[in-house]
């Protein structure tokens, strides 16, 4: 490994260093979409059971935002609030001025789910070919300087070449947790989707009477 620092060029580094930035990029990524989901997770069935066992609407407001602390269901608590006739597309059927309400509210609560997932896939992506690429330049820069040496015993060419497989292994490396993670955060933001829609259904009657 010290042979290859030691003898590394711009690219080489350049390489290790795009790698450096991918991994960090991920765990950044992996550590705080887990503890938002973590969050979500916990919070948002909670806020949904206290807001259907409230009296009136506006006591079921209340009880849901004392136990969703991200605020995670106020798009569509805002909308069920402060959406009136008068504010809606009233050229649009009832149902219609409802779903599209609903919708845009719906995409809302969603849109933080989602932030990091596109970083991951693209570093679960990329990282192998970039840690290839590193090692292809690697053993092209080793064989290169070995070919004004003379005789070369095994040794010599052994070193450098398997020290610059060490970039495919970096690549990997950094790969796997990306793409574990993106897998595990994707099955998890759909159960989140799954129970806001169903909530975001469940409210259409609300809004439905109140229009």
């Amino acid at each position: 490994m010290n042979h290859f620092i030691e003898n590394a060029d711009f690219v080489s580094i350049t390489v290790a260093l795009v790698l450096l930035l991918m991994s960090i990029t991920s765990w950044v990524v992996i550590i705080v979409k887990s503890w938002l989901l973590i969050q979500a997770k916990k919070q948002i069935p909670q806020a949904i059971a206290a807001f259907w066992q409230a009296p009136d609407l506006e006591s079921a407001c209340q009880a849901s935002v004392a136990f969703d602390k991200k605020g995670f269901l106020n798009p569509l608590l805002d909308t069920v609030k402060n959406t009136t006739p008068d504010r809606l597309s009233l050229e649009l059927p009832v149902e219609a001025r409802v779903t599209r309400v609903l919708r845009d509210s719906l995409q809302v609560c969603l849109k933080p789910f989602e932030w990091g997932q596109v970083a991951l896939a693209t570093v679960g992506s990329i990282s192998p070919f970039v840690g290839l690429l590193g090692t292809v330049w690697g053993i092209y820069h080793a064989l290169v300087g070995m070919a004004g040496v003379g005789a070369l015993t095994l040794d010599q060419v052994s070193g450098p070449v398997g020290e610059a497989l060490i970039m495919t292994a970096a690549g990997l490396a950094v790969a796997l947790p990306a793409v574990l993670a993106y897998n595990i955060f994707g099955r998890q933001i759909g159960q989140i989707s799954e129970a806001l829609q169903g909530f975001t259904y469940d409210l259409r009657s609300i809004l439905e009477k109140n229009s």
